[in-house]
């Protein structure tokens, strides 16, 4: 092999090193790009109050993705006796897709507190995601080039984490006004040697607050929703995702007392760096906006009151994370509102 051997051999561990780039937990911000928020889960309506009882909502979500990168660092390797600098330019390509479908069991307390409206819920899921990654890893040292491929696919089908949370509604004529906690539990399904996963592997805490001007009489109405993350470190990887800050909104007129129309959209940008991350790719706060239509039709079920809303939203402005479209398809039952508006509720999808 004469004298390129050695470094031929460094390249191809150099190479080798960056292949772990290819893992679902350090391709993108937010271990994978996927986040405990969702973003797009709030939309219209997200601070009424509610009628108090208990109630069930049920969520079908769908979303396709795809991103595209690369990365590239120079640094020192020291073999034996012999150093040299590498550089590894790394280009992949991701495709995903999740298919989710998530209950929610509720309960809004009749007794004020604090001045409003308490309601508690757990939220639980069960679906099918799907990933395919493809990249090249090129490493060049002086004349010598090595360059290697790969593919990594692979799907899921089984249960996602916990998710509890609670809410404080006031109301005051057209202003509405809420806050909530809420958190991940990591008991879904989760590996971290396997690509797509319906668990999130660690723990989280979200907290944020929301408004809502709603004019019955005129049928209009405004929400945002805008909230915090703080990510727990992952026990498996030892990657912690920074702190995320998100905000959804939507606004919807009424064209009857049951039915309404509008647009919906999200924004949702990392604060602060991960940790744990491979020095290659920095901070790596991750980025997404989206936007799209909404319609919302309440109706009597038997004895219950009913709500089903569509809504769908297409990403753009996306950094360190995938972004495709998504589509969220909502049921909602509750007690009969004595108003003749009833709010859709919202799930909380983890």
């Amino acid at each position: 092999m004469g004298s390129n051997g050695p470094r031929i051999r460094i390249i191809e561990y150099a190479v080798t090193a960056a292949a772990l780039l290819l893992c679902p937990e350090t391709l993108h911000a937010d271990q994978g790009g996927g986040s405990f928020w969702f973003p797009g889960q709030f939309a219209s309506l997200a601070a009424v109050q509610q009628t108090p009882g208990w109630a069930l909502g049920v969520i079908y979500y769908h979303s396709s993705v795809a991103a595209a990168g690369s990365a590239a660092a120079a640094r020192e390797i020291l073999t034996g006796r012999i150093p040299t600098t590498v550089n590894v330019d790394l280009n992949l390509s991701l495709n995903g897709r999740a298919d989710l479908v998530a209950l929610t069991p509720s309960y809004t307390f009749a007794t004020p507190v604090l001045g409003g409206q308490l309601a508690v819920g757990m939220s639980g899921q069960y679906g099918r995601a799907a990933a395919s990654i493809a990249g090249t890893l090129t490493a060049i040292a002086g004349p010598i080039v090595v360059t290697r491929t790969g593919v990594l696919e692979g799907s899921l089908s089984s249960y996602g984490d916990l998710a509890p949370s609670a809410q404080l509604l006031w109301n005051y004529g057209v202003n509405n006004y809420m806050a909530y906690v809420t958190g991940n539990i990591p008991v879904g399904d989760y590996d971290p040697m396997r690509l797509p996963n319906i668990g999130l592997g660690h723990g989280a805490i979200d907290i944020g607050g929301a408004y809502t001007y709603l004019d019955q009489t005129a049928g209009v109405e405004f929400s945002g929703v805008a909230g915090f993350t703080y990510n727990f470190k992952n026990p498996d990887t030892q990657y912690r995702s920074g702190i995320d800050f998100h905000f959804d909104w939507g606004a919807s007129h009424f064209l009857t007392k049951q039915l309404f129309v509008g647009v919906a959209g999200y924004a949702y940008q990392q604060i602060t760096d991960d940790s744990g991350q491979n020095p290659i790719l920095g901070g790596f706060r991750s980025r997404i906006f989206g936007v799209g239509p909404q319609i919302g039709y309440s109706f009597p079920v038997g004895d219950m009151q009913g709500f089903l809303g569509l809504r769908g939203y297409g990403e753009f402005g996306a950094a360190n994370r995938p972004s495709g479209w998504n589509t969220w398809l909502t049921f909602t039952t509750s007690p009969t509102a004595p108003a003749a508006i009833a709010p859709a509720k919202h799930l909380v999808l983890k």
